[in-house]
């Protein structure tokens, strides 16, 4: 039987990373379950093996169930029948598949009926069904909802809540509005209290919401009469069974078409209140959106991962000029260079998940008892790392989904342009990827302040140091050495200058540089773990990034102010 986990051997190398044993240890208390649930892990092998057993089951139905209905779902699509979305047959297949297998819930805990997973592994199976269909990947992934839920709402919503998402209820955030894209400080979708009804009642319409029509909705609302920005949005709970909300339309999109983006009429629906008013935005949003940011990195890997099969096994089997094409220096370059950057844009998501895993149990443990004040200073340094690696992750992660889906076409030649082949889908579904919860230039905000304060070129600097470098991947780490030398060299141009405008005109130049480097660090490292697996894409990647932050570096290096008058419209 065919499975998209076991025949993919780097995803199962991040299960081996030294840093699990830490991510383990946190999110199972000292293996406190063992003795109240009989699937609960004994030891850190046992939780291991448990995630591995669950991957395997996620990878076979991927492989056996959703791949196989992809086009059929692409070709038809979800319809609105009397203001409620009716899945196409496929997802309607791909759901049941999958919520029999109990793969719903899979990072709630196990009193509420989830698996307690890291994020990790929820990534990996994220990455998997991606790789079968992005826009079931969709719909499966938005449980990660209830990771806000779980954060922030009361016990006695926990209680009501949770164990539905876990038995295979859907879940959206329902946050932007026709004129709330970006800017959800704009978000006024009402929210109202009833004393007559004693609940709020929000009444407005939401835009592009992916699932829209889901069973619990997690809901941004303007809830303080009189407030503009951003401190009067508080965060909703919506439950479909108290009705309220109708599905004027579903958007007709170039890709990911088995997945319902909705545009939604709310009239007096009512809600409950998540969490502390006016922190709906500040505080709970930006939760909700890094790990939702988190999970597109995971469905742009997929893509990436999908891409590069799809091109290598046409390079093997189309034969031009008497030989198959994969024996042209122009084809195997650039095969190469797709399989380097999903290996890199892959290296970079699970690294994010780990340090994500770290400080997300501790917030959770610190709900319980006082943190020590290492465990403090642990939380603090990986909350850190996680924000900053975020952006970087989420952006370049869509950013080389997009270039391998092209590539994949382009090794295809004029059939790639074809309905017929499953690059011509790959190509669409990748697309919004670099789009969506927030589009790379967004990315490039977020990530531009940690390159002005030099947390990634201190982070580099610790790759330097710690990285146990095989001896044959010494070379490359010396190129990584020089590539910083001169990345910290084009940061002192630019800061130095101390002009606002210039920084956020090289930003991304400056973002992108940083992401290079410190994804070659990962793959440099991985190899030397496991050389069969990632020494070729660390040397392709090596090189590629290389000649990629000369090129920004120069840009930067020989740019002078007056010029930027040249690009201003």
């Amino acid at each position: 039987m065919a499975n998209f986990y076991t025949d993919t051997p780097e995803l199962k190398f991040q299960l081996s990373h030294p840093l699990m044993k830490r991510v383990v240890e946190l999110k199972e208390r000292g293996f406190a379950d063992k003795d109240a649930y009989d699937y609960a892990p004994v030891d850190h092998e046992d939780a291991i093996d448990s995630y591995d057993k669950v991957l395997e089951i996620v990878g076979e139905i991927c492989a056996e169930v959703v791949a196989p209905n992809a086009e059929g779902v692409d070709h038809e699509g979800p319809k609105v029948v009397d203001g409620h979305v009716e899945y196409a047959s496929g997802t309607q297949e791909n759901l049941k598949a999958t919520i029999d297998a109990g793969l719903m819930g899979l990072s709630m805990p196990r009193r509420y009926g989830g698996l307690n997973f890291p994020n990790t592994p929820y990534l990996m199976a994220a990455d998997v069904v991606s790789r079968a269909d992005a826009s079931f990947e969709n719909l499966w992934a938005l449980q990660d909802c209830a990771e806000t839920l779980y954060e922030f709402g009361n016990e006695d919503q926990r209680s009501r809540f949770l164990p539905r998402i876990c038995a295979g209820e859907t879940m959206s955030m329902d946050l932007t509005e026709p004129d709330a894209g970006s800017d959800l400080q704009s978000v006024m979708l009402r929210a109202t209290y009833s004393e007559k009804d004693g609940c709020w009642l929000l009444n407005g319409v939401k835009r592009f919401i992916t699932n829209g029509d889901s069973n619990i909705h997690l809901v941004l609302a303007r809830s303080e009469e009189g407030t503009k920005d951003g401190r009067g949005l508080s965060m909703f709970i919506y439950d479909r069974n108290q009705g309220g909300v109708t599905v004027r339309r579903i958007e007709n999109k170039m890709g990911i078409k088995g997945s319902p983006t909705c545009e939604l009429v709310y009239k007096n629906a009512k809600a409950e209140l998540c969490g502390e008013r006016r922190l709906g935005l500040i505080k709970y949003v930006m939760a909700l959106m890094n790990g939702a940011r988190l999970g597109i990195a995971a469905q742009s890997v997929g893509i990436s991962q999908a891409a590069y099969n799809e091109a290598l096994a046409y390079a093997k089997d189309r034969k031009q000029f008497g030989k198959a094409i994969i024996e042209f220096p122009a084809v195997y370059d650039m095969l190469s260079t797709m399989k380097a950057k999903l290996d890199a844009s892959r290296a970079l998501l699970y690294e994010t998940s780990r340090y994500v895993d770290v400080y997300k149990s501790l917030d959770d443990i610190a709900r319980e008892r006082k943190l020590t004040p290492e465990e403090k200073a642990e939380q603090k340094q990986y909350s850190r790392y996680a924000d900053s690696f975020t952006p970087l992750s989420k952006g370049m992660g869509s950013e080389f989904a997009n270039q391998n889906a092209y590539d994949c076409i382009q090794v295809h030649g004029g059939s790639g342009f074809m309905k017929d082949y499953t690059c011509e889908r790959l190509y669409r579904d990748a697309r919004i990827t670099s789009i969506y919860e927030g589009t790379t230039q967004l990315q490039v905000v977020a990530a531009i302040r940690y390159v002005t304060t030099r947390a990634y070129l201190a982070r580099m600097r610790d790759f330097e140091q710690t990285t146990q470098v095989a001896p044959e991947f010494e070379g490359l780490m010396n190129r990584i050495k020089a590539m910083t030398d001169l990345y910290e060299r084009t940061i002192d141009k630019v800061t130095e200058a101390k002009d606002g405008e210039q920084i956020d005109f090289f930003a991304r130049r400056l973002v992108e540089m940083s992401a290079y480097i410190i994804m070659a660090h990962l793959l440099v490292r991985d190899a030397s773990w496991n050389a069969e697996l990632f020494g070729g894409s660390a040397n392709v990647f090596t090189r590629w990034a290389e000649a990629e932050v000369e090129k920004h570096a120069n840009f930067i290096g020989s740019f002078s102010s007056d010029e930027i008058a040249f690009y201003r419209k």
